[in-house]
C-alpha cells in the first residue's frame, strides 16, 4: 500500500474505425488521434507488432475502413509512484465509502492504470464500482456501489442533485467577504499543451458553489464549499473565478482560466482540496446517511487542530 512505482500488465486501447477515418493509413490515423507521440514513435510501435487491425498485425501503410477494429496493445509500463492506501469509513451490502489520499488517481488515465484508487479498492472489494471521482490531488470521500441496484439509485440521485457534497479548500489571498455565491459557467477552453481543458467559460454549463470563510490566514483563506453541481474541477475554477485560486494550484489562475505561463495539467498536484462530507438517502434503507472524512491538518481551523 506504500507509494511505489508499479509495473502494470499493459493495456489494449481498442476503437472502432469511424467513417471520417475511411481511407486513412494506420500511421496517419494514430499520429493524428494520439498526438502525445510522434509519427516516428507510432511507426516503431506498429513495426514492433503492437498494433492490430481486425485481428491481424497492422502495417504503417494499412488503409482503414469504417467499422474495422483497431487495437494498440500497449506493453507493460512503470507507473509513477502513488499512495495506494485508503481508509474505509462505511461499508454495507450496497455501498462502500473510502477516503482517498492526495496523489492517488481515482480512475485510470494520464499514464496510470493500476496505481489508482479503483484498483486498490477492487483488490479488496472486486464488485465495487465508483459513483464519482476526485482529482488526483484532491483527498477525501469517494463512494462506491456494491450492487447494480445501489449504482442505479445513487447515479439517479447524483443527476438530480440530491447528494450533498461539502469540501474544504485552502485558497490564495485574504477573502474580505464571509460568503461567496459562485455561478461561473464551466466548459472547455483552449490550453497550449492539451488543446482544451475545463475552465470558466461564458459558453459553458451552468454551475453552482457556495463558499464560506472558515478562517483567514496570512495571504490565504480556508473555505468550506458546498457544491450543487459536479462539473470537472468545479471548486478550483469557481474559487479562482472569484479571485482566490487554490494555494499552489498549478493549473488555474485568477479568473478561473488556465495560467498563461508554464500551464499545469489537470492531474498535477500541489493544491489543497478535500472532500469532507457526503449526505444522501441510502438506496436500500431509505435513511439519510451522513459520511465524514477528517480534513488534513492544513485544511483544519486552528481550533480544530487544537482539539
Amino acid at each position: 500500500m506504500s507509494a511505489l512505482p508499479r509495473l502494470n500488465r499493459g493495456y489494449a486501447y481498442r476503437e472502432q474505425v469511424q467513417q471520417r477515418a475511411q481511407g486513412t493509413s494506420v500511421l496517419a490515423h494514430l499520429t493524428g488521434r494520439y498526438s502525445h507521440s510522434s509519427p516516428t514513435e507510432w511507426k516503431e510501435r506498429i513495426e514492433a507488432g503492437e498494433v492490430w487491425l481486425d485481428g491481424q498485425l497492422a502495417q504503417p501503410h494499412s488503409t482503414l475502413k469504417a467499422g474495422q477494429v483497431l487495437i494498440w496493445q500497449r506493453p507493460p509500463w512503470l507507473e509513477e509512484a502513488a499512495p495506494r492506501r485508503y481508509q474505509v469509513v462505511h461499508a454495507d451490502a450496497a455501498l462502500l465509502a473510502v477516503v482517498k489520499p492526495s496523489g492517488l488517481p481515482t480512475l485510470p488515465g494520464g499514464g496510470f492504470l493500476e496505481n489508482t484508487l479503483l484498483s486498490a479498492v477492487q483488490d479488496d472489494y472486486p464488485e465495487a464500482s465508483p459513483l464519482h471521482r476526485l482529482g488526483r490531488g484532491t483527498s477525501g470521500l469517494v463512494l462506491f456501489a456494491r450492487t447494480a441496484q445501489a449504482a442505479a439509485a445513487l447515479s439517479s440521485a447524483w443527476r438530480e442533485h440530491t447528494v450533498h457534497k461539502r469540501y474544504r479548500a485552502l485558497a490564495a489571498g485574504t477573502a474580505p467577504q464571509t460568503e461567496y455565491d459562485l455561478s461561473a459557467a464551466i466548459g472547455p477552453v483552449a490550453h497550449p499543451r492539451l488543446g482544451t481543458v475545463h475552465a470558466a467559460s461564458a459558453s459553458g454549463k451552468p454551475s453552482h458553489s457556495l463558499a464560506r470563510v472558515l478562517e483567514r490566514r496570512t495571504d490565504a483563506t480556508l473555505f468550506q464549499v458546498d457544491i450543487s453541481t459536479g462539473r470537472p474541477h468545479q471548486i478550483r475554477i469557481h474559487l479562482a473565478s472569484a479571485g482566490f485560486p487554490l494555494l499552489n494550484d498549478p493549473l488555474y489562475g485568477v479568473g478561473g482560466t488556465p495560467l498563461a505561463t508554464l500551464p499545469g495539467l489537470p492531474g498535477d498536484g500541489g493544491y489543497w482540496l478535500h472532500a469532507a462530507e457526503l449526505r444522501f438517502v441510502h438506496p436500500l434503507s431509505g435513511e439519510e446517511l451522513h459520511l465524514c472524512a477528517t480534513p488534513p491538518p492544513d485544511l483544519q481551523t486552528a481550533e480544530e487542530r487544537a482539539g
